[in-house]
């Protein structure tokens, strides 16, 4: 299981102006900072404000800021914004092979595989917001049950 480019990258930028706080930051900042082009910072700051969570100033003194608190921006939320969910329900009519539909659309053992794991990281990144991830410098520990913890670095 791959996270994309993109929802790395946008959740770095967006980790950089919740850093800057009401300050905000430009394009060309962002872009020294996570040493990404400046165009590529540009398209996920797009996503990001359509998304509603970075708002834009235009001119000289112009920049980027984030649109709510970071306790009420939701990592998961996030991911979803840059990149889509990992498992959905069209993934199935996306992956048939050579036919119209799956040769295992009624009895399919993995589509039961994707889901638990579609489930999985919908409870571990919930609740995880971004001032969770602010606070935690290096690591941030998730709770799935009472007796197991999950590392994200």
């Amino acid at each position: 299981m791959k996270f994309s480019a993109q929802e790395e990258f946008g959740l770095r930028c967006l980790l950089q102006l919740a850093r800057a706080e009401s300050n905000g930051l430009t394009i060309p900042e962002i872009s020294r900072l996570e040493s990404l082009s400046q165009p590529h910072v540009a398209k996920l700051m797009s996503i990001l404000r359509k998304e509603g969570f970075v708002k834009s100033t235009r001119g000289h003194i112009g920049g980027y800021t984030l649109a709510r608190p970071v306790n009420d921006i939701h990592i998961a939320q996030v991911l979803e914004a840059l990149g889509g969910r990992l498992y959905d329900e069209e993934f199935c009519g996306r992956h048939t092979g050579h036919l119209p539909i799956c040769t295992h659309a009624v009895d399919c053992s993995v589509r039961s595989l994707w889901q638990v794991l579609q489930d999985a990281v919908d409870s571990a990144l919930r609740d995880l917001t971004l001032e969770q991830m602010l606070e935690a410098k290096t690591n941030v520990t998730l709770f799935d049950t009472p007796r197991r913890a999950v590392e994200v670095s």
